[in-house]
């Protein structure tokens, strides 16, 4: 009874390979790709016509994992980027070795700059394809 474990993070995003590259360049695996369609996503999902393609990618450690989804139907809805403050998934977050390093890998917009928390960690958002949030973390004390 109750959670077992977080499976994983699903996105929707416009340009999945776009995504997909964005998240290797960020330290991620690619686990798989499918195409999705049938009874048990409309009934799973709540929409009906389901066709989708999916991405799964995998952090290194491998405990952690990210499905990254592009909708063929229904069509996808666009929406403007979310706030930073907006009600709703805030962002998703990564333990780093180095923000620097990392920041200089992807093609993302930083939305601050790399703030130091506490001489314990270096904080900073970026945003990546389709409006998601991402955050990076690196320890720097203990």
């Amino acid at each position: 009874m109750g959670i077992k474990r977080l499976d994983n993070v699903a996105i929707v995003v416009d340009d999945l390979n776009e995504a997909v590259e964005f998240f290797q360049a960020l330290g991620m695996r690619l686990d798989g790709r499918a195409d999705i369609e049938g009874d048990f996503a409309d009934e799973a999902v709540g929409l009906e016509g389901i066709r989708s393609s999916i991405a799964v990618l995998e952090t290194p450690d491998g405990h952690s994992r990210v499905e990254l989804t592009t909708y063929l139907n229904p069509p996808q809805i666009e929406t403007a980027p979310m706030a930073q403050n907006a009600l709703g998934m805030h962002r998703i977050m990564f333990a780093v070795d180095s923000i620097e390093e990392t920041l200089a890998a992807v093609d993302g917009e930083p939305l601050g700059s790399i703030a130091n928390y506490e001489n314990t960690y270096l904080l900073c958002y970026l945003r990546g394809p389709s409006g998601i949030i991402v955050a990076l973390a690196e320890e720097i004390g203990k």
